[in-house]
Formats: structure tokens, sequence, C-alpha cells
């Protein structure tokens, strides 16, 4: 009997997201190649050390192919391409220009494309501006954290190797239940990828709902953008009833109550408190021990998708006011971060 090939997945970006999901997808079987800078491929030409919270353990991740010119995608017939850019750069002029690029080289083909990419809607986007039919497209979110300890310092806690953590090119912790979800606006592409990724054993897709996907991600980034504003504190430290974070609570009713997030945004408005948020923010920095997730966001949404984050709640500002919401408790939040940020 002939073996069967090995499924191609390509990663476009080897960052955080990229090089995590990649070892997971390369445990369960798959062909891995990363589509990245011309600056990172001297870095991937060595395998990769990854610290995993989890076990503590360095994992040595070097089955994988890495190219550095997006034209190489067209006439390569992967099976799936993960994006793992963040929303800024995907519509920056470079990220349009390799949507178009991949738009050439996914049309007419069986190749499934899932977007990675953390933001509101981007999908009609995305679709409008690849050409890609929208059966071959689904969006997506990794939910494990991973990061680069040899360039960002955060908290050590009980058990961290420290030692074998200064080695690693990405630390990263799953924590949380799931470690992706991938929604069925493309039920095809989510099926297919859900089993590509749970072949590893090591961590668990879920499929959910356009809805359900948008409502358990948007409405956390005003308190990402409020703990912007408090410096980042650990979160029994909040005062659940101070002016801050008062103010957040009400911009995530502002966007539980957007028409994307559908009946589950709805629902969740009945039972957002200001005490309940604190507690879900506690139990989730305690869950992720012993990465530390105040420091983790300090560096992750205070810097590098700071431009993103800012994005999303202009993004969420111009729906609300497009349905006829005042959105005035986002637009003062979004204020104040700009302003700190400047």
């Amino acid at each position: 009997m002939t073996e069967q090939p090995r499924p191609r997945v390509l990663i476009v970006g080897a960052g955080a997201m990229g090089l995590v999901t990649g070892y997971i997808l390369t445990l369960g079987g798959s062909d891995v190649t990363f589509l990245v800078r011309p600056h990172r491929a001297e870095i991937l030409s060595r395998p990769q050390l990854l610290y995993s919270f989890d076990d503590h353990q360095l994992k040595i991740y070097k089955d994988y192919k890495f190219i550095t010119d997006p034209a190489k995608m067209i006439g390569a017939n992967y099976d799936y391409i993960l994006i793992t850019l963040d929303g800024h750069v995907l519509k920056s002029e470079t990220g349009v220009n390799l949507v178009k690029t991949m738009g050439e080289a996914v049309r007419g083909t069986k190749t499934r494309v899932l977007i990675g990419t953390v933001f509101i809607d981007l999908r009609p986007w995305f679709l409008e501006t690849s050409g890609i039919n929208g059966e071959q497209v689904t969006t997506c979110q990794l939910i494990i954290h991973s990061y680069e300890p040899k360039n960002v310092t955060c908290r050590l806690h009980e058990g961290t190797d420290p030692k074998l953590l200064q080695q690693a090119d990405q630390a990263y912790t799953d924590k949380l239940g799931v470690g992706f979800f991938a929604d069925d606006s493309g039920p095809a592409v989510a099926e297919g990828f859900a089993k590509l990724y749970n072949a590893s054993g090591l961590s668990k897709c879920d499929i959910v709902s356009p809805e359900q996907l948008a409502a358990m991600s948007v409405p956390n980034f005003p308190l990402l953008a409020v703990s912007d504003l408090l410096g980042w504190p650990d979160y029994e430290d909040v005062d659940p009833n101070g002016e801050l974070w008062t103010l957040a609570v009400d911009s995530v009713k502002d966007i539980q109550g957007l028409k994307l997030l559908g009946q589950a945004g709805q629902k969740m408005i009945e039972s957002t408190t200001a005490e309940g948020l604190k507690n879900q923010f506690v139990g989730i920095q305690k869950a992720m021990l012993p990465m530390d997730w105040p420091d983790f966001n300090r560096y992750h949404h205070g810097g590098k998708v700071n431009v993103q984050d800012q994005e999303l709640l202009q993004t969420c500002i111009a729906y609300g006011e497009a349905e006829g919401k005042a959105m005035s408790a986002t637009k003062e939040l979004l204020r104040r971060v700009q302003a700190k940020h400047q």
C-alpha cells in the first residue's frame, strides 16, 4: 500500500502563533511550511526551541520548511493556509498585496484558508480583497499564549525553569481548555483543519459559530485597554467599582450589543457585571500560572499589537454608530488609551 501524503499546511508568519501552531500540526502529521519575511530566514535555518510552561520542558522543533517569497504560494497547492498576522499588518499595503497574491494562488484550487488575525468582521474584507470563494475561507483564533523570552521579561513563578526558559525561541502555555477555535463560516475548512490540529493529541481545536467566536474574544478588548491604563495590575488588586473599570465594563456592554455578536452577545449583556468580569480575569490569571498573564499582556497588548487593539475598538465604534448606538463608553476608553500611547 502506498502511504497517504501528509497534509500540506502553509503558515503565514512564524512568530508566537505561527511557531506553536506549526509545532502542534507537525506532531499531528502535517507537512508545515512557513512564509516569513527575509530577515526571519536566518533564525528559521536552525531548529526552534519551544519552552512549555505546562511541563517545563524544552521542545526541539525542526521538521518544517520555510519560504520568503509570497509568489511561491502560486502553484504550490497547499491543503491549508493559516494567516497569523495581526490586523494592523494584514490591512497595511504589504498585507493587502500579500492577500492579493494569496488570492491568485488559491482561486480555482482546493486550498482552504484560515484567518487567524484577531479583529472584527475581517472575513468579508478578506474575501473581497482576495477574490477567494467563501466556502474556502474561515476565521479562527489561537487561545494558546506564547512569547519570546529572549526579548520579553515576565515575572517568574514557582515551577519555571529559568535556564531552559532563556534558551527558548518561544515560551507557551495551553491552560485554558481549548487551544484553538475555528468558526464555521466555512464549515468544511473548520472541520478539516480541526482534524489536523487534534491529531497531535497535544492541544484541542473546537468549532463554534462566527457570533460565538466574536462574543468570546472582542468584548475582552476594553478590559485589556483598561488594564493598560491601570498599569497591568494583578487582577486580584483591581477595584471593580473604580472609575476606569466601570468605564471598561460599560464599553464591554457597548460591544456585546453589536449585531455582529448576535444572540450570544445579547445574552452576555444580561449577566455582565463589574465583579463578574474581574473574577473572570482573576480566574484566567490563576489558570495561566506559572506564565505571568498581566506581564504577558503588558508586552503583547500594551506594545506588540497595541495599534491593532486600538483599531479594533475604533472599528467597534464605527459598527455601533452605524446601528444607531452612541458607543460613548468605548469612545472615552479609546481616547484615554490613545492619549497614553501618543
